[in-house]
């Protein structure tokens, strides 16, 4: 399995404004880290960070990531079967490439994918060349 870095978009730590309307934009922050892995890597290097917006069932992610050990080559959100845990891979993002970028998507969710964003079972991964 490819070691990667990885931010989840909607932890415990991460905040949204109280008391939102249904259609109004809830917006959800966070940082890219290393994720440890088994096998100690020196390419797992770099930080980032990824902001996320739902506004009514329109998902926007921007972010950007730094140190990397290579050009990054992708990246995606996945779907945790339950916030802290890996899970599938949902959505592509779009990632500028080299080891400082930028990183960017907007998507329609169905109702239910609004309800698991809120309930942090989404995750941002983000995979470079040898890592």
């Amino acid at each position: 399995m490819k070691p990667w870095m990885a931010g989840l978009l909607l932890a415990g730590t991460l905040a949204s404004a109280p008391g939102l309307e249904a259609q109004a934009a809830k917006t959800f922050r966070t940082r890219l880290s290393p994720v440890p892995v088994a096998a100690y890597n020196v390419n797992i290097v770099g930080t980032g960070s990824v902001t996320a917006t739902v506004t009514g069932t329109t998902l926007a992610v921007n972010g950007t990531y730094e140190g990397l050990g290579s050009p990054a080559t992708g990246a995606k959100i996945f779907k945790s079967p339950k916030p802290g845990i890996r899970g599938e891979a949902l959505l592509d993002l779009k990632v500028s490439g080299g080891t400082t970028g930028t990183i960017a998507g907007q998507f329609t969710l169905t109702p239910a994918q609004v309800q698991e964003v809120s309930a942090s079972r989404y995750y941002v991964q983000l995979a470079s060349e040898k890592a």
